[in-house]
């Protein structure tokens, strides 16, 4: 094989095995499932031969690998208009929070600051490698990944990889539904390195906002008989859902 057969095939490998081993921690006994795609596998792009050196090979592979997965990055800053509405501060109103504590900002918020900062058709989630679903072993658990790219105004910005577990036995979701918030996920991830919602990170401001605004509630499992005390919103008219009841 040529050189850069080899490199494309080396290139391809990694991709796959380090999709392969982008699991969350504590979620080591998974099996590989699938891995979803829409291209065939058989196929092999056809490379053309180089007649160059080793180095300067790897030296334009480099810029071409940065042309074609980087554009753009960290060329220079964005514009003040769009810098003010991307780091402006988080609304509290607009913040939630699970059952464990845990606050978050509901994804269509990160969606609305893009469009606000860089207009509809303005940025894009680029999916990079396919959606790799796993089982977990001793449960029905299936753990959906998939890596994004975000672009906005044709540069890219950040890269993260997003996931989601479901239970395929519980009614309501499926495995369409378990990728969207995948890319949900990762859509979060990437707007970090944006600094929107950047305040759901500082722990002086979790702490200070669950203090003001939300409230633990003793509740009992109605199948179990098992007690806990969960998060919810202060001003939250919804019941627990089931099977949490207030005790």
């Amino acid at each position: 094989l040529n050189m850069s057969l080899r490199c494309c095939y080396m290139f391809v490998y990694q991709r796959v095995v380090a999709s392969c081993l982008r699991v969350p921690a504590g979620r080591d006994r998974l099996r590989l499932l699938s891995i979803a795609s829409s291209s065939r596998s058989d196929s092999v792009p056809s490379v053309p031969a180089r007649n160059t050196s080793t180095e300067n090979y790897l030296g334009a592979s480099s810029r071409q690998l940065i042309d074609n997965h980087f554009k753009g990055i960290a060329a220079e800053p964005f514009g003040q208009e769009v810098v003010e509405v991307l780091v402006s501060p988080v609304k509290t109103d607009d913040i939630e929070i699970k059952l464990d504590g845990l606050v978050y900002l509901p994804e269509i918020k990160y969606r609305r600051t893009l469009n606000a900062a860089f207009g509809p058709g303005g940025w894009a989630l680029m999916p990079r490698g396919e959606s790799l679903q796993f089982q977990g072993e001793g449960d029905s658990s299936h753990l959906v990944t998939r890596e994004y790219a975000l672009f906005c105004h044709g540069r890219f910005v950040s890269q993260a990889t997003g996931e989601h577990t479901y239970y395929p036995t519980r009614g309501g979701m499926t495995f369409g539904k378990a990728c969207e918030s995948a890319k949900s996920n990762a859509l979060m991830r990437c707007c970090k390195d944006l600094g929107i919602a950047s305040d759901l990170w500082d722990p002086q401001f979790v702490a200070k906002w669950k203090t003001t605004h939300a409230e633990e509630v003793l509740c009992e499992n109605v199948r179990t008989k098992d007690r806990r005390k969960l998060w919810r919103r202060k001003d939250s008219e919804n019941a627990f859902p089931y099977p949490w009841k207030v005790v």
